[in-house]
């Protein structure tokens, strides 16, 4: 395993430069540890993060694994994913993936069956939400208990139809796996695991009635913890306004998050809203305070963690293939619950 010192950085390759993979190089590169060598994608066009000539590019992840590299990161559609993460893991290389971690939940188990026999590598999926400033605050202070315990969640994570949901591989069974519940939804779950842990009950109603396409445009779901709190979401493409909204009510007060700063700079404002419950007050109004967030710093923190767990020989914490796992599970719960579908698409838990 490579010692890095002030001179030497890790070379990193991309596997997928597409708006992701352009994403995740504009991080990188911020970073004083790591370098760019090598990128791959199918149909590669001039990128809008520019290109050094001393990276090389690759049609395929095949050719882009020939390289000298110390990390991959995994920036590709969901049919392919958890091999590529896989053959990353085998070349010894840590390994940084994007969510969902693959088609089905045999996906990342299959990824996890190899990783255990590389206890040396770090494997990260990249579930960014966490790192919101929003998000990192609302953590904070359930954690802190100022306003008791949480007593139940309602989430909404809606996209429109101008998204392209509507063709390209995210509306293709074959390539996704799952529609708007696996592609973003995954986030709002994810999120309310962080927040209550693992739910053990599901109750849900999916549905493809309005794009029809053989992945769902909406998933409907109740979720229910061992404490026996419930969460509530709403994953939809069709909000025709970009939505994000996660309200938990507390034993002392609530707390709101609405808006995500995002790329397309379209789900609004990014900002959280908190208050103490007035026992006094007999019209439900309470005082409460309200904090705003300029920018997205999400991607470069959770980069940054990523190197500073290699360099440092630190375990993942947030995004490991455990959480993956998790999150992954109760996605195909809330699939498998609506007999319907799971009949229909032949859903398997």
């Amino acid at each position: 395993m490579k010692t890095i010192t002030n001179d030497i950085k890790y070379r990193v390759g991309i596997a997928g430069y597409g708006i992701v993979g352009k994403r995740r190089h504009e991080y990188l590169m911020k970073h004083p540890k790591v370098e760019v060598v090598s990128v791959c994608d199918q149909n590669f066009i001039p990128p809008s993060v520019p290109l050094d000539k001393s990276i090389s590019i690759h049609k395929n992840y095949v050719e882009l694994l020939k390289e000298d590299l110390d990390i991959l990161f995994v920036c590709l559609t969901n049919n392919i994913a958890a091999e590529v993460t896989k053959s990353g893991l085998k070349n010894n290389l840590h390994v940084f993936c994007e969510k969902p971690p693959g088609m089905n939940v045999n996906d990342i188990k299959s990824v996890i069956s190899i990783e255990k026999k590389k206890p040396k590598l770090k494997l990260k999926y990249g579930f960014n939400h966490r790192y919101h400033d929003s998000v990192e605050t609302a953590l904070e202070i359930i954690k802190s208990k100022k306003l008791g315990t949480i007593v139940n969640l309602r989430g909404v994570y809606g996209k429109s139809k101008i998204i392209p949901f509507s063709g390209g591989w995210r509306s293709k069974r074959e390539l996704a796996g799952g529609g708007i519940l696996l592609d973003q939804g995954i986030h709002m779950i994810d999120l309310m695991r962080l927040f209550c842990g693992d739910f053990i009950e599901v109750k849900s109603f999916i549905s493809n009635d309005y794009w029809n396409h053989d992945v769902e445009d909406n998933a409907y779901a109740l979720l229910k913890d061992k404490l026996g709190r419930i969460a509530m979401i709403n994953s939809s493409a069709t909000q025709w306004q970009h939505k994000f909204n996660l309200e938990i009510s507390l034993t002392e007060g609530y707390i709101e998050l609405s808006g995500i700063l995002s790329g397309s700079k379209s789900y609004g404002e990014e900002k959280i809203v908190y208050g103490i419950r007035d026992n006094e007050s007999i019209d439900g109004q309470m005082k409460s305070q309200t904090s705003k967030f300029l920018k997205d710093n999400s991607w470069e923190k959770e980069i940054f963690e990523f190197i500073e767990c290699i360099s440092k020989d630190r375990p993942i914490i947030n995004g490991n293939s455990q959480d993956a796992l998790e999150t992954m599970k109760l996605v195909f719960k809330i699939y498998y619950d609506d007999k319907i579908w799971r009949n229909k698409y032949k859903i398997e838990i």
